[in-house]
């Protein structure tokens, strides 16, 4: 692979086999379209009206976010890429150009698009079959229908959030026993002691009917994150029209990376009949940069094998899995690495099980993958099932530890095969919880 001039950035993980879409903005100036090289930021529509001072490019580039260039097409993206990579590839170019690369330091990151519409799948068979043995010991882990079609729920548009944003403990109705109350998860971190393994637990294995569970209202004792991988769609559809597995990449633009945060405790309240709600839609926080498809071009392999054989419409050819490791990092130290290779439903079958009643994509549409989990214990991509429901503790920072506390940092980091034989680094998705806010 041909290699940038751009400084510091040759052999990195934001190399001209990358070159991921942000939006930024510089102290007192607007924001405007990037990509994305190494540790600087290139301001797309002033070096594409160098050379085209009419060009489209350039003036959906200065109509942040993204949304404007997203919806313009595959074929579109294409010629940007091309673009982007003879501009930064060749020195010929570097005078004209340097001036409109600034350093990450210098720039303020923004959400990179519009979020029209958000759905999010529940794609891993170990993390759905490790929350079924949490939740139902004494039955089936997988419900019936799981293996036939991808679930999922609607989501809240309106709370997604950038990478770096801060997450407020939210509160809500949660059910709680005066002999499994769980409140160490509302602490501040720097408490010696963690006593959360004492389990909330009206929400695993109380067998009591509905009308002997009293709810109160307060903060959120089991906060908790899901590490996902979301898809950002560019080419919108008609209503009426279902979106084939085929087609996937004439619709989606890119990916993020994605952490779904969920308060268990309010979602075991009240996701009977009718599924989650408060207990997911206070935030969800992706990545300031969406990773283009083609970059993911030498990503691709083989889904695991699905039985039974599911339906027509949700066929698909292989390759259709993507080789994407992820980390998930808690204060600091790492303490799961969950392979995004294992997820049981493909992106592009999520995207047809979407559509196939007749629902329109738009421009902006974000649907995640659910959390992403692996077989093994440090493969899971949620704090539920890395201590199992609260019962089992794992280590992070020298002290065993269940849900979040108060002040708790997470950050979640992406990586995959590159076109160029090495590695590229998605971007990561960091937050901070803060307290809850009383009323």
């Amino acid at each position: 692979m041909s290699s940038t001039w751009a400084p510091g950035a040759a052999g990195t993980g934001f190399d001209l086999d990358h070159l991921p879409y942000g939006v930024f903005s510089l102290p007192g100036e607007d924001p405007r379209v990037g990509v994305r090289i190494g540790d600087h930021v290139l301001d797309l529509a002033p070096v594409a009206e160098i050379g085209d001072p009419d060009s489209e490019l350039a003036a959906a580039w200065r109509t942040p976010p993204l949304n404007a260039f997203m919806a313009m097409g595959p074929e579109q993206w294409a010629t940007a890429r091309w673009w982007i990579t003879e501009v930064l590839g060749d020195s010929v170019h570097a005078e004209r150009t340097r001036p409109h690369l600034h350093p990450l330091a210098d720039v303020r990151l923004h959400l990179p698009f519009e979020v029209a519409d958000y759905v999010d799948f529940y794609a891993s068979e170990a993390h759905a079959t490790n929350v079924g043995r949490i939740f139902r010991p004494d039955g089936a882990a997988l419900l019936p229908n799981w293996k036939h079609l991808p679930v999922g729920y609607h989501g809240r548009a309106g709370t997604v959030v950038v990478s770096g944003t801060d997450v407020v403990r939210p509160s809500g109705q949660v059910v709680s026993t005066s002999s499994t109350t769980d409140q160490s998860s509302t602490t501040d971190k720097s408490s010696t002691t963690d006593k959360s393994s004492t389990t909330d637990k009206s929400s695993t294995t109380d067998k009591s009917s509905a009308t002997d569970k009293v709810p109160e209202h307060g903060p959120s004792r089991r906060l908790d994150i899901e590490a996902e991988l979301g898809f950002v769609v560019g080419t919108p559809s008609a209503l009426g029209e279902p979106v084939p597995t085929a087609a996937f990449a004439d619709h989606v633009f890119g990916v993020v990376g994605l952490n779904d945060w969920s308060a268990r405790d309010i979602q075991a309240w009240e996701y009977v009949p009718l599924g989650p709600f408060l207990g997911k839609s206070f935030a969800t926080s992706v990545s300031a940069w969406v990773t283009p498809l083609a970059a993911l071009a030498n990503a691709w392999v083989d889904l695991p094998a699905q039985e039974p054989e599911v339906l027509g419409y949700l066929a698909t050819a292989q390759p259709a899995a993507l080789d994407i490791e992820v980390e998930v990092e808690l204060d600091g130290e790492v303490v799961a690495r969950p392979p995004y290779r294992t997820m049981y439903w493909s992106p592009a079958q999520m995207l047809a099980h979407l559509t196939v009643n007749g629902a329109s994509l738009r421009t902006g549409d974000l649907y995640a993958s659910g959390t992403i989990s692996g077989p093994e214990r440090d493969q899971r991509g949620s704090f539920l099932e890395l201590s199992w429901g609260g019962k089992e503790p794992f280590e992070a920072g020298g002290r065993e530890r269940t849900f979040l506390e108060d002040g708790d940092t997470v950050t979640l980091r992406y990586s995959a095969p590159g076109t160029g034989g090495g590695r590229i680094t998605l971007g990561e998705v960091t937050g901070r919880i803060l307290p809850a806010r009383t009323l």
